[in-house]
């Protein structure tokens, strides 16, 4: 993963953990609309993937237990992880493209709700992506994968050699002399693994992409309600389709993409269609970038155009990420496919503690709070989830007070401890494991490895009946935790 030149060393602070008494009467802890969603507290727990699923997207026990271990420190909200709508192999992941797997998704709603005794309202995060592919192995490519043309020909000066003549030869060149032969896109399908991208309208399968979603997406909506979710967060961030059609680099020219209202389009007809399928009753917002951080895409002030355009259209929520790209991601190994959390846009999403000066803390704050201020400023009350290395009360407490958010999302902190929620309440919050921000688990993220924490995954691995990796070695959630009792 990039990390920035200055190479700071950051550490999390507690700050001032409140009473019970005091936690009773936090802004934090105090409830809110989303639309027709109340949550109990102004906690959430964004999207995160812990890699549970079976190949094929099924709910296992595993993924069964993870959210109820999350539910049980009653956060207000939970958003399970990014699911796909299609019904083809994604490994794995969760998938919502078929009924079939109705019944196992509704088994988290039922033991989440049952964790945390009704008291956490739990969404579900509905996704779309498009062909991404391995690094290949040089020869591999020119064997196999590169479509020789007449440019190829012309360059090499080989217009009349049979093709595998070519081929040789192009396997013989080195980096800077295949630069001169082969295209821009070519190389990078050589040096990344060739990825698709929302512009690529020459694909038949791309190009009418804005007459498929919309359904997509509002039957995966019918299948999540008859799930028995709370709602739906519509996954309009990172390197993913939705957020590749709001990208400033989105310059299709059929009307989804060039201008901000053509980039918004599809979003919004997404939208509309997902809401027409669920109704006007059922909590349905989306998760976007405050800014894209790569060079050419999409800023802050895009962003505000989206949320005020998103929050007009009459969404119940909007949650802000930032950064996480595929056009800056770093090279992958042979047999691997580009990660897009490995580039500086990845850092801004996942800031480590290895910092610059603004640190790994609040990188998001100050552009959530831009776009939230440009809604309230037409006269829209549409609640905002603010993330970002939010891991004390106090950063939480300050958001909210300031006016800058309206719902704290917890990601990495969360992870970490589930309990943060249940004792900061309970006046016990020097109890909590403070997340350190060393990115264990983007690491195995990578690695497409389950997603644990190291300051609990090797602890008490000896406790009876705890379900483990495959290879026995990490402990797949965190002990149960009992507040103290006052004598």
């Amino acid at each position: 993963m990039w990390r920035p030149p200055q190479k700071i060393k950051w550490k999390p602070q507690t700050g001032h953990w409140p009473s019970r008494e005091q936690a009773a009467g936090a802004r934090l802890f105090s409830p809110v609309q989303c639309g027709p969603l109340r949550l109990a507290t102004r906690t959430w727990i964004p999207a995160m993937v812990p890699w549970r699923a079976t190949e094929d997207g099924f709910v296992t026990e595993d993924n069964i237990e993870w959210y109820a271990r999350f539910a049980a420190g009653k956060p207000g909200a939970i958003v399970i992880e990014a699911t796909g709508i299609r019904d083809v192999p994604s490994g794995p992941l969760l998938r919502i493209g078929h009924d079939r797997f109705i019944p196992g998704l509704r088994k988290i709603v039922d033991a989440v709700r049952e964790a945390s005794q009704g008291e956490t309202r739990l969404l579900i995060q509905i996704i779309d992506f498009l062909s991404i592919r391995k690094r290949p192995e040089p020869q591999r490519f020119f064997e196999r994968f590169l479509r020789i043309t007449d440019q190829h020909r012309a360059a090499l000066k080989m217009q009349d050699a049979p093709e595998e003549q070519v081929r040789q030869r192009l396997m013989t060149l080195d980096t800077a002399e295949l630069a001169d032969v082969l295209t821009r896109r070519e190389m990078e399908d050589l040096r990344m693994g060739a990825r698709e991208r929302v512009t690529d309208v020459h694909l038949p399968h791309i190009e009418e992409l804005p007459r498929v979603l919309p359904d997509l997406f509002a039957t995966a909506g019918r299948r999540a309600r008859e799930a028995g979710f709370d709602g739906i967060e519509l996954h309009y961030a990172h390197a993913y389709t939705m957020a590749s059609f709001l990208s400033a680099v989105n310059q299709r020219g059929d009307g989804y993409g060039g201008s901000l209202e053509g980039r918004a389009r599809l979003p919004l007809e997404v939208y509309q269609s997902v809401r027409a399928a669920v109704g006007q009753d059922y909590a349905l917002g989306c998760r976007f970038l405050a800014d894209e951080c790569i060079p050419g895409g999409s800023t802050v002030e895009d962003a505000a155009y989206f949320g005020l355009a998103f929050a007009r259209a009459g969404m119940d929520f909007l949650s802000l990420s930032r950064g996480g790209k595929f056009d800056d991601a770093q090279q992958p190994d042979i047999g691997w496919s580009a990660y897009p959390y490995t580039g500086p846009s990845g850092y801004e999403c996942m800031p480590h503690a290895t910092s610059d000066e603004k640190g790994p803390f609040g990188r998001n704050f100050d552009p959530s709070a831009h776009i939230r201020a440009a809604i309230r400023a037409d006269g829209l009350h549409t609640p905002v989830v603010v993330t970002g290395g939010v891991h004390n009360f106090d950063q939480a407490e300050q958001l909210l007070a300031d006016d800058r958010a309206d719902v704290i999302g917890f990601a990495r902190q969360s992870l970490a401890d589930p309990d943060w929620f249940t004792k900061v309440r309970c006046g016990q919050g020097d109890k909590v494991m403070l997340c350190s921000y060393t990115n264990y688990c983007e690491a195995l993220d990578e690695k497409h490895e389950v997603v644990t924490c190291k300051h609990w995954d090797r602890l008490n691995l000896d406790e009876p009946g705890i379900r483990k990796t495959p290879d026995g070695r990490r402990r797949l959630i965190p002990a149960a935790w009992t507040p103290e009792v006052s004598a």
